[in-house]
Formats: C-alpha cells, sequence, structure tokens
C-alpha cells in the first residue's frame, strides 16, 4: 500500500446514504489524545500502527514497528502485516467496517487506523491514517494523517477516500478492553489471533474479557484452558476445562482436555473418567477423544502402551478454533 499525499478539494456535503443522521449520537462531537508520529516517505502504515500502539500503552516508535509491518518491494503495508504486528505487541487487532462502526468507537475513546485511497480508482494511492476525532455539526473527521496532526477533513471527501478500501478500519486494544461495537465471533477470532501470535499472558487477558460479556461461549472457554495450558500453567487450564464440562456438558472437547491436564497433573483415576466421557460423547473429535483414552489406559496398565502427540489431542479440541 502506497503513502502518497494527493490534495483534494473541499466537500461540505454530508454522506447520507452510509453515514448515521448526526442527531443519532449524543456526542456530536469527540477528539481522542493520540500521540502523533510525522511519516516519513511510504511509512504511513509503521506510522499509523505507531500510534494507536503508543496510545494504548505501547512505547514504540515508526522506525521500531516499520520492519514488521513494511514491505519494500511494494513501498507499504498490507493490512494483514499491520494486523499481526499488533498481536505481536500483544494488542487485540479488532477489524471493525463503516461509518457506524468508526464513530461509536470514536465516541468511545478508541483511534481507529483507516486505510484511504487517496488517487483515483485506476491510479490508487493507499495511505492509511488514524481517526482520532470527528465534528458531526461542523462536518469533519478528525485524523492524524500524514506529516499533518489532527487534520480536518470533510465527511463527505473523507467518505470517497475510504469507500475505496470498502470502509476498512482497525482497533488496537488492550486484551483487556472491549470494544464499543463488539460482537462475539469477531472479538473471540481477534483474541484468538493472540494465540496464534503465542501471546499467550494476552490471550488469557483477551479470552477472561470474553467470557465477561459473554460468559455461555464455549469457544472462549476452551481458548482461555489452551493459553493457560501453553503457560505451563497447568492448575489454571484444568480449572478452566473443568468449567467448561459443567456449563457445556454436552461438549467433548472441554472433557478430553481435562483429562489430558489431569493425567499430566498426576490425577490418573480422574484423567480416565474424563476420557471416557469424551468418548460417550463423541462427535466428529472422537478419533482424537479415543487416543487420549488409549494412552491413558496404556499408561495405567490397562493395555498395550500408546503414545500420542499432546500437540495433536490439544489441537483439534476447541470448538470454533481453527489450528
Amino acid at each position: 500500500m502506497f503513502c502518497v499525499g494527493v490534495s483534494i478539494s473541499s466537500c461540505t456535503t454530508f454522506p447520507k446514504k452510509y453515514w448515521p443522521p448526526p442527531a443519532t449520537h449524543e456526542s456530536h462531537r469527540q477528539e481522542i489524545a493520540v500521540p502523533f508520529y510525522a511519516q516519513e516517505a511510504f511509512q504511513c502504515g509503521p506510522a499509523s500502527l505507531a500510534m494507536v500502539l503508543h496510545w494504548s500503552g505501547v512505547s514504540v516508535t515508526p522506525g521500531s514497528v516499520a520492519s514488521k509491518v513494511f514491505t519494500p518491494s511494494k513501498k507499504g503495508s498490507f493490512q494483514s502485516a499491520i494486523i499481526s504486528a499488533a498481536r505481536r505487541y500483544g494488542r487485540v487487532a479488532y477489524p471493525i467496517h463503516g461509518p457506524e462502526e468508526m464513530l461509536l468507537e470514536v465516541s468511545a475513546g478508541h483511534p481507529v487506523i483507516v486505510l484511504q485511497n487517496l488517487g483515483l480508482s485506476w491510479f490508487p494511492k493507499w495511505h492509511y491514517a488514524v481517526v482520532s476525532g470527528y465534528d458531526l455539526e461542523s462536518g469533519v473527521i478528525i485524523l492524524h494523517s500524514g506529516r499533518t496532526p489532527a487534520k480536518n477533513m470533510a465527511l463527505g471527501v473523507f467518505d470517497k477516500t475510504w469507500a475505496r478500501s470498502e470502509r476498512w478500519g482497525l482497533l488496537v486494544l488492550k486484551p483487556g478492553d472491549l470494544p464499543a461495537t463488539a460482537e462475539k465471533d469477531r472479538f473471540l477470532s481477534a483474541v484468538l489471533g493472540l494465540e496464534k501470535a503465542k501471546q499467550w499472558h494476552a490471550a488469557v487477558d483477551g479470552y477472561r474479557t470474553a467470557l465477561r460479556r459473554w460468559p455461555d461461549s464455549v469457544a472462549a472457554h476452551m481458548g482461555l484452558g489452551n493459553s493457560y495450558y501453553a503457560l505451563g500453567e497447568k492448575p489454571a487450564a484444568a480449572d478452566a476445562y473443568r468449567l467448561a464440562t459443567i456449563r457445556f456438558p454436552t461438549e467433548g472437547s472441554s472433557f478430553n482436555n481435562l483429562a489430558h491436564v489431569l493425567w499430566e497433573q498426576g490425577k490418573p483415576e480422574e484423567a480416565l473418567t474424563a476420557a471416557r466421557r469424551a468418548v460417550e460423547l463423541g462427535g466428529p473429535l472422537k478419533d482424537v477423544f479415543m487416543k487420549t483414552l488409549t494412552h491413558i489406559e496404556a499408561q495405567m496398565g490397562s493395555v498395550q502402551d500408546t503414545t500420542i502427540d499432546p500437540a495433536e489431542a490439544e489441537a483439534g479440541t476447541c470448538p470454533g478454533h481453527s489450528r
């Protein structure tokens, strides 16, 4: 994605088709105190990410994040690279779409990275900026953009340039903070990204945040247990899986993972009971459950010794998670 500034004529019309009427928002004006970094040539991606990371409490500079997001051959940064880099800093990267979500997040005090095309459809000039505020009565969006902090851009102009990226935006939040527009599956997917980045402590915080909002989420319970297990905190992992077996007694995955951890804790009888229950419940992962049970029985001397890969037993047992 290129980061090249161009001159755009002013526009004062309110883009009614996609934007909610100003009267629907309690706060007609909002501005967030976001640290500003002036971008160097083609460095709008690193600059934008550094600004929101610094706002979230991570002390970085555009230079320190550039190697994680900037693609020299493209002279820019891809959206996927910005998301991945945010996760490596232990932050939830939560995509948002459209004006309503953007206004709600900024109103809640959350800055939003946006991708604009400041050129033409046939000659794009892609540019990342940070929405740090808005003034609906004046019809402007406030941006940290390029080398200009708190730049006022007319809503009509902003909408035209933002629409060319299908109105893509990104929140970068502490895992203990819930987006104002949080949706369960979207938030859990964002926290799963922390697992994939091996940011286990952040993933624990993220799943605990999810469970405060959605206590009936089996995926959040399992993700919490998996993250504790990855940290080597087996008692906490066992507690998470055990609670999942109580709340979701027909889910074999929670019994299977509980059996796995109980065995490693030196509790063979409890492990055997949990493993047998997982097999009884069956389902598409029954073969995985059988391997866990066979392993435990073998180690207890019931059948011939059979070993399994613990990662295999763990990997496929989180409903809603792709490993």
